[in-house]
C-alpha cells in the first residue's frame, strides 16, 4: 500500500505541473473536436492494463492524461470520473474534469468541477495548489459575473489571494468592483 502512496504522491505533483501548463492552454486553444480517426498506442496500453485491474488508479489517471493530450475531451471527462470515484478526496482529479469539460466547452460543468476541487482541497495541499487555486475561483467567478455578480466579486478575491499576480484575474477584479 506504501507504494500506491508514493506513486499518488508523484502522480499528484505531475498533475499540479500538468494543471498550471494546462491553464494556459485551455485559455488560448482552439477548438478541437473529439473525433478519433486513429488508434493511439499509449491509449490502447493503459485500456488493457486497465482492463486487467480496474482498480489501478495510477494508469487510471495516466488514461486520463492520455485522452487528454489526444484532446479526446469526453473520454478523458469520463476516465476522470471513474478515478474521482476510486480517490473521493484527491482533489487534482477534479481540477482535471474541470480543464476537460472547459475544454469541451462545457462550462457549466467545468465550474461544477471547479467547485467541487476547490471545496476537496486539503489544508495541507493549500501551498502546492495555489495556482490552480486561483484559476478555479478565477473561472468560477468570471462564469457567474453576469447571474450572481456579488459571488463572482467574491470568487475573484479569493483567486488574488492565491496569485494575486494573475492579470485577468487583476482585470476582472476591476471590472466587478468599478
Amino acid at each position: 500500500m506504501k507504494t500506491v502512496k508514493i506513486n499518488i504522491k508523484q502522480l499528484f505533483v505531475g498533475l499540479i505541473m500538468l494543471g498550471s501548463t494546462g491553464v494556459v492552454f485551455a485559455q488560448t486553444a482552439e477548438p478541437v473536436t473529439t473525433t478519433q480517426t486513429q488508434t493511439n498506442p499509449t491509449i490502447e496500453g493503459l485500456k488493457k492494463q486497465i482492463e486487467t485491474n480496474p482498480k489501478d488508479v495510477e494508469s487510471l489517471a495516466k488514461l486520463a492524461t492520455a485522452y487528454q493530450d489526444a484532446t479526446d475531451w469526453q473520454n478523458a471527462i469520463a476516465t476522470w470520473k471513474k478515478l474521482s470515484v476510486q480517490l473521493p478526496d484527491w482533489a487534482p482529479s477534479y481540477y482535471s474534469q474541470a480543464y476537460s469539460y472547459q475544454s469541451a466547452k462545457d462550462n457549466e460543468n467545468a465550474k461544477l468541477a471547479y467547485e467541487k476541487y476547490i471545496a476537496t482541497v486539503k489544508p495541507e495541499e493549500v501551498e502546492a495548489s495555489k495556482k490552480n487555486l486561483a484559476y478555479a475561483y478565477f473561472f468560477i467567478a468570471f462564469n457567474e459575473q453576469k447571474d450572481s455578480p456579488d459571488k463572482a466579486k467574491e470568487h475573484i478575491a479569493k483567486s488574488l489571494q492565491y496569485d494575486p499576480s494573475n492579470q485577468d484575474a487583476v482585470k476582472l477584479s476591476q471590472t466587478l468592483n468599478s
